[in-house]
């Protein structure tokens, strides 16, 4: 029996079929729970192919050149980083031990990318090695790289990351990379054949911005066009660039939930009768003199522009000076476009399964709903993680007890509430009961995943689909995913 939590104002998220499989099948859930703990996260191999297709098919009906990674970094498994290189797409690392395990599972000089924002002697070693190209963000990095090149008598590919692109007159900020207007001069006076860093061999130019605009992409888009066409004329074998991540995805079920969720919990902080989230957290908005500031400050849980048809705006979007799209325009150029999703590429892949441990009223006659997981478990820099729970009852439910919860962790911090908005479910959940949270797979369950009171990591596990009756055997341990080349590369 499974029921989805009812807030006061429902955000319903959008669900796969294979999700609702699982939720039917209670003794499968009981088996994974009892043989590998709570919580559990279950990841899902053809979504995540089903989202590698989507981006190769807009791509590929521009007739354009291009290249997909996967951000690794938002999320640990190996098992995708395996399904990735099956679905034909790369793997961009940000850590020595992301690139090691990377090329260990099938990676190499034509599917990795090393993008770290902090890159150590060993990773950038490690990167030459095998021919990986490494994004480099500033001449510390340059000096580094040059110097790991040069003990190892090979070149090293590198790609320039640049920020500071001017939009609508103003300049967009950020700590990573080259400044735009530096970037050209900095590679014409050091680097290449009898210069400074003449072990770097420049093929690319890479940017990731701290936002969700296709307008911002498309006019940075172009100025870089602008910059590879000029380090060309210079001879420089520069030929693609990637654009990063941060492309929409979209969660939930309709925009009027969304909506009226932002508008009531506006409302409930202004008037200060919040009864949505637990002790009055306004989630970013907040009350002073009397009026409402600050901002919701999570994701954008709905959005009618995600995935592919995100990526279409930025490609059509028309460049005033030549008269061309930004898609022509890397045609005409010859430029091979690059992107490097995390979260979109998990939509729909991942579910969290944790146990109830305990129930009980606070002083304030509030029901705790005690779960055997923590908060770092399913947690991001949102505020809070808006998509409604699904509850799995062991027992049959009756409809008509009807009770308001709080989700809580197992750490020792009044702020391990797992949901800050109070879910309504049709009876009070029993020890043993279990609650999934559904969409978890991109930037939540392993992101900020800590060990503290010496608990143990969540395990993963890897589901690759199945036409058959559900069985315990089609989940696959991630741990267990063999490293085959491990010993090779030691």
């Amino acid at each position: 029996m499974y029921y989805k939590g009812k807030p006061k104002y429902q955000l319903t998220p959008k669900t796969s079929d294979w999700m609702h499989e699982i939720f039917e099948d209670n003794g499968l859930i009981n088996g994974l729970i009892e043989r590998y703990g709570s919580p559990i996260n279950i990841h899902h191999l053809p979504s995540f192919n089903q989202n590698c297709e989507i981006y190769k098919q807009v791509f590929n009906s521009y007739g354009l050149k291009y290249r997909v990674f996967y951000a690794r970094k938002a999320n640990k498994s190996k098992g995708l980083v395996k399904q990735a290189f099956a679905s034909g797409i790369g793997v961009d690392t940000a850590s020595f031990k992301e690139l090691e395990q990377s090329l260990v599972l099938g990676g190499n000089s034509e599917n990795l990318v090393l993008t770290a924002a902090i890159k150590t002697e060993a990773q950038i070693k490690l990167a030459i090695e095998h021919g990986v190209p490494i994004i480099l963000d500033n001449e510390d990095e340059c000096r580094l790289t040059q110097t790991v090149a040069t003990k190892l008598n090979k070149k090293a590919k590198v790609g320039f990351r640049i920020s500071g692109f001017e939009v609508d007159g103003e300049k967009l900020y950020s700590r990573f990379g080259f400044d735009v207007e530096d970037v050209e001069d900095f590679i014409g006076s050091y680097v290449g054949e009898g210069k400074t860093f003449d072990l770097l061999e420049v093929t690319g130019l890479h940017f990731h911005l701290d936002s969700y605009s296709t307008h911002q992409r498309s006019v940075s888009l172009i100025a870089s066009i602008k910059i590879v066409s000029t380090l060309k004329e210079k001879g420089y074998p520069i030929s693609f660039i990637d654009i990063g991540g941060g492309i929409l995805m979209n969660y939930l079920e309709e925009e009027k939930e969304w909506t009226n969720f932002n508008e009531k919990l506006k409302d409930a902080v202004l008037n200060q009768n919040n009864d949505i989230t637990f002790n009055d957290n306004g989630l970013g908005f907040r009350l002073e003199d009397g009026k409402l500031n600050g901002k919701l400050n999570t994701y954008p849980y709905f959005n009618k522009i995600n995935k592919g048809s995100f990526i279409k705006e930025v490609l059509d979007f028309m460049d005033e000076a030549s008269g061309l799209s930004v898609a022509s325009l890397l045609l005409k150029n010859n430029i091979e476009i690059r992107i490097e999703p995390g979260r979109s590429l998990l939509d729909q892949v991942g579910i969290t399964v944790a146990k109830v441990i305990h129930r009980k009223k606070d002083a304030k006659g509030q029901w705790l709903v005690g779960l055997e997981m923590n908060m770092s478990q399913m947690m991001s820099s949102s505020a809070d993680f808006l998509l409604d729970p699904y509850m799995l009852y062991n027992s049959e439910v009756e409809n008509d007890k009807d009770v308001d919860v709080f989700f809580t962790g197992a750490y020792c911090l009044e702020r391990d509430v797992l949901l800050k908005r109070k879910i309504t479910l049709p009876k009070l959940p029993e020890i043993g009961d279990y609650v999934a949270f559904v969409n978890t797979a991109g930037y939540m369950m392993h992101f900020f995943e800590t060990e503290a009171h010496l608990f143990e990591l969540s395990t993963n596990l890897i589901f690759t689909g199945s036409n058959e009756k559900l069985s315990f055997f089609q989940f696959i341990d991630d741990n267990k995913i063999v490293l085959e080349k491990h010993n090779e590369m030691h």
